[in-house]
Formats: C-alpha cells, sequence, structure tokens
C-alpha cells in the first residue's frame, strides 16, 4: 500500500487509506478471502476485467470471498493508492484509487459506510507489457532516412484495406458497429491488434443514425466520450443523434 500526499486531518481520506491498508495486507496474506470480512454483508465488489478477466458483479461475503480466492493466486496485487482526497456525504465514504496486478494497471472506487465496503470497483487501464500507444508511445508519423521501399500513410492504409481478411487474418473479430464495437476497435487499434468489425448496416453507426429523429444520449456528455474521440467542451449536455458519437 503506497501512502498519498494528503491533509493530515482529512479523515474521509485517512479513513479510506486504512481501509485500503487492511485489504492490501489481507490479500497479500496466507488468508486472502478474509479480506471478504472488510466488505458489508451485501456489499458488492464490481469487477472489470481487472481481476477476473470479465464483467463480473460479486454480491456479499461469500461470492466476494469465492473470487478472491480464484483469482489472487495469480493477480498478485500491489501498489494500492488512494488517488485523490475522498470525500463523505451522509456518512458514506468515497474514493479513487489506483492499483496494479501482475498483468496489468488499474483504477477503482470504494464506497465505505461505518468502516466496511459498502460497493467496490476495479477496472482495468492498461497492460503492462502492451501499453496504449499515447503521449511519448504515439506513431512519430516521421519516417528519416533512405528507404526506397517507404510507405505514405495512405499507402499503409490502402494495403491493410487490401489484405485484412484476405491474406492477413485478423486477431480479432468485432460483430456490430455501434458504438460499443467502434469504441473496441479504436482500442484494440491503438494496441496495435489486428481487427475487423463488421455490421448489417452499410455504414458504421447506422444503429444509431437510422433511429427516430429526436433521439439524444440520456447521460450527460462526459460520460458518452468514445475513445480517441472526445466531444468539444462547448458541446451540448446531451448530445442528439445529428451530432452522436458516431453520426
Amino acid at each position: 500500500m503506497t501512502r498519498t500526499t494528503l491533509t493530515p486531518n482529512h479523515k474521509p481520506t485517512l479513513d479510506a487509506i486504512a481501509w485500503m491498508e487492511k485489504l492490501a495486507a489481507t490479500l497479500s496474506s496466507d488468508t486472502p478471502a478474509q479480506a471478504a470480512l472488510l466488505f458489508e454483508q451485501d456489499g458488492y465488489w464490481r469487477d472489470l476485467v481487472a481481476f477476473t478477466w470479465n464483467i463480473k458483479t460479486l454480491a456479499g461475503r461469500t461470492a466476494i470471498s469465492d473470487m478472491i480466492v480464484a483469482t489472487m493466486p495469480t493477480a498478485t496485487p500491489s501498489n494500492w493508492r488512494i488517488d485523490e482526497d475522498a470525500t463523505e456525504t451522509d456518512g458514506v465514504i468515497e474514493a479513487w484509487f489506483t492499483f496494479e496486478t501482475r498483468e496489468a494497471k488499474g483504477r477503482g472506487y470504494l464506497r465505505l459506510r461505518e468502516g466496511l465496503a459498502w460497493t467496490f470497483l476495479t477496472t482495468m487501464t492498461e497492460l503492462k507489457d502492451y501499453p496504449e500507444k499515447r503521449n511519448k508511445l504515439r506513431p512519430k508519423g516521421a519516417e528519416h532516412g533512405a528507404n526506397k521501399n517507404r510507405q505514405t500513410w495512405l499507402e499503409k492504409r490502402q494495403h491493410e484495406q487490401a489484405t485484412l481478411g484476405y491474406s492477413e487474418q485478423p486477431y480479432c473479430l468485432i460483430i456490430g458497429g455501434g458504438q460499443g464495437g467502434i469504441g473496441l476497435g479504436a482500442r484494440l487499434r491503438q494496441l496495435e491488434v489486428p481487427t475487423i468489425i463488421i455490421d448489417a448496416l452499410p455504414k458504421p453507426g447506422d444503429t444509431w443514425r437510422n433511429r427516430y429523429k429526436s433521439l439524444s444520449l440520456h447521460d450527460p456528455i462526459w460520460y458518452d466520450h468514445m475513445p480517441i474521440f472526445h466531444f468539444p467542451k462547448t458541446g451540448r449536455y446531451s448530445p442528439p443523434r445529428t451530432r452522436s458519437v458516431i453520426g
């Protein structure tokens, strides 16, 4: 457990750190299943790929204990860290945190009531051996030196379109070109995983585009960003169909 620099008298944050330290110590002990006792009797652990390599909701101490027994020996979590100041409202402490497993880095959200976890979210954000091509890892775009076989970006694109799925097979096939399929495809593209997205409709996003005229997103705009492509800060609170995530 790694402490973060916080105000010493900020009690919600100190309480969240204390709980996280207990979790880290128990999960790394000889009896990791005892970590389930740090949850309410009917508490929840929601895992998005980080430990179960699936999307799982564990309800209650028994289910949480079973998941811990099944996953912790290979996950070996470490570096649990409260990410920023926790907050407290009506007796519920809420805090963001980060962590690592053997294969990945993750981020999560914790809600505590009376010293026990009410809900606990863990999500995988990055595979350690396959980091996303961003910031300093982004493609350079320029190729220096003499190379008579050099291809432009367009030529590489055309080559991929002509060969992927024909002479070169994808590693992943995504069925459905809606916002979910496009988002997954964008992430796999950044990881350089050869991927093909197929859809029954003529163009990507038609499943949204062809619906009723007044359709708009029900969630606020910051919940609906697509990977790589974010809405502008001046965008509408609830984007309409004609300016949707895929329109």
